[in-house]
């Protein structure tokens, strides 16, 4: 039984491994709040939603397979938790049954295979009539085929079956198997035969042996003849316990699956209630095909901001269909950098198959998201901060590729104006002819002003506004911001920190 909740072909792994950059990507776009807030105390939906956040997929069919049976975990969400408690049931019991301890032997592990499977048993059918109960009000491809086989793999008469081969495997009346002698009177080709059920009269047990048939007993002194003996039942019973504990291995994987992938489900259930619960809007995306840049969208906002803020966050609207730069300039505190961060995090939830914090959002598929922001001094450092700043990029550029998604900021402002200008145009200038999306926030009018005077129509320019409104509106960059900036910068006692409201 295979699950398919999260990939339409494979199942999901929790553990696979993200880009080097990706401890980055949390740092800078301020994942763990994000990820805290979807898992709670869940250590499952943190490590399922941070892999998935940092594995996208680039794929649009990929994205809105897993969009639909988010949509349907929406509208059911008590039979999606109720899934999810289900299979944390059969994995606890069965954790419970095995213990600490480990089948030495043929016969112990098949008895530690029965008591699992007696277990898992009412687990599965509690499982087939959530199927058949709520299977058919579910519309999405995924959910739809997961009740789907479950119904056709625990239909018919596999219960009845599965318990009546059980009571077969305890071998009430003993345990039969064939034998052939090889030519020095080993025993050879050892069978296990179909057990036989003593017969019972008024209501007692009966020996049930062939009268034909030669036999012997043991005596209860011969401790080699019962050790052979037990050698024997062990021999014939091998091959019967390995296929029960691969059956019973089978369906405790098939649980360890089935939560695993609805943890996804479970932490976007909790964060889209707490955003609901706080009046911030959410949406699904639309993703389109990586080979053209697009990014349409209303009311975006920081999705981690709105977490922490007890006030409302201001949502930023953006045209840019066919736009391969997107410069961002303007006042010092303005949300330019807020601006950047809902960018990203919501490209990286798109991709992962989430909702995002917008009222609409179109955007084409990256083929990863990137940043390179400014980082604090460090007095550990061996090298200068431009130096550092450069040796990222470095590490970067071996890993982009055409339609990446790259986001700066404050880059490269370590050194003076016109140096750090100077390096910005020529980076921006190469990710762009390698095809590459580039997002850059600035307060180097220098590198602005030259890039907004080359009237390039695949190039935004974007303008923090001047007073407390917080948006971000289309116009070209403006010198005197950057004056006035650089003086209170200067000249003022305010403790220059992160932008309001974070």
């Amino acid at each position: 039984m295979r699950v398919f909740l999260m990939h339409r072909e494979q199942d999901f792994d929790p553990g696979a491994a993200a880009e080097a950059h990706a401890d980055d990507l949390v740092q800078d776009l301020e994942l763990p709040t994000l990820i805290e807030e979807m898992a709670g105390e869940d250590q499952l939906v943190q490590a399922v939603v941070r892999t998935a956040l940092l594995c996208p997929l680039t794929h649009p069919v990929d994205i809105t397979y897993r969009q639909a049976i988010l949509r349907d975990a929406f509208q059911h969400p008590e039979t999606v938790r109720g899934l999810y408690d289900l299979a944390g049931t059969a994995l606890e019991r069965a954790h419970q049954a095995r213990g600490w301890m480990t089948a030495r032997n043929p016969v112990a592990a098949l008895q530690q295979a029965l008591g699992i499977l007696r277990i898992l048993v009412p687990v599965l059918q509690e499982l087939r009539t959530t199927a058949s109960q709520h299977g058919p009000a579910f519309d999405s491809e995924g959910f739809s085929r997961f009740f789907g086989m479950v119904l056709e793999e625990l239909g018919g008469d596999f219960f009845p079956t599965v318990k009546q081969q059980l009571a077969h495997l305890d071998f009430p009346g003993g345990v039969s198997m064939s034998a052939r002698l090889d030519p020095g009177g080993k025993s050879t080709e050892l069978l296990l035969q179909r057990p036989v059920e003593p017969r019972k009269f008024l209501g007692h047990r009966m020996e049930t042996r062939h009268a034909s048939a030669p036999s012997f007993r043991i005596s209860d002194r011969d401790e080699t003849g019962a050790k052979e003996l037990g050698d024997l039942r062990g021999r014939a019973i091998s091959p019967v316990a390995a296929a029960m504990s691969r059956s019973t291995n089978h369906i405790l994987d098939f649980f360890r699956n089935l939560r695993t992938e609805l943890a996804f489900y479970m932490g976007c259930l909790r964060l889209q209630e707490t955003l609901a619960g706080r009046g911030a809007k959410t949406a699904f995306p639309v993703p389109t095909s990586g080979t053209a840049h697009q990014l349409e969208c209303t009311g975006l906002y920081d999705v981690s901001l709105a977490l922490l803020s007890t006030a409302a966050v201001v949502g930023n609207d953006i045209s840019a269909r066919d736009i391969g730069l997107i410069m961002i300039t303007g006042a010092n505190r303005g949300g330019k950098s807020t601006l950047l961060r809902s960018l990203g995090m919501a490209q990286l939830m798109m991709q992962c198959g989430m909702f995002v914090g917008a009222d609409s959002l179109t955007a084409n598929v990256a083929a990863g998201v990137f940043t390179h922001f400014k980082r604090e001094e460090d007095t550990g450092q061996t090298q200068g901060k431009l130096d550092e700043e450069l040796a990222r990029m470095d590490g970067l550029v071996d890993r982009l590729s055409p339609s990446a998604l790259m986001l700066f900021n404050e880059s490269f402002g370590a050194t003076n104006e016109r140096e750090g200008s100077e390096i910005g145009r020529h980076v921006v200038r190469a990710l762009l002819k390698a095809g590459i999306k580039v997002v850059f926030v600035t307060h180097m009018y220098d590198l602005a002003g030259v890039m907004a005077e080359q009237d390039d129509e695949s190039m935004l320019f974007l303008r923090a506004d001047r007073g407390s409104t917080f948006k971000i509106v289309e116009g070209a960059p403006l010198p005197s911001s950057y004056g006035d900036d650089l003086y209170r910068r200067i000249f003022t006692t305010t403790e220059e920190g992160s932008e309001p409201g974070r």
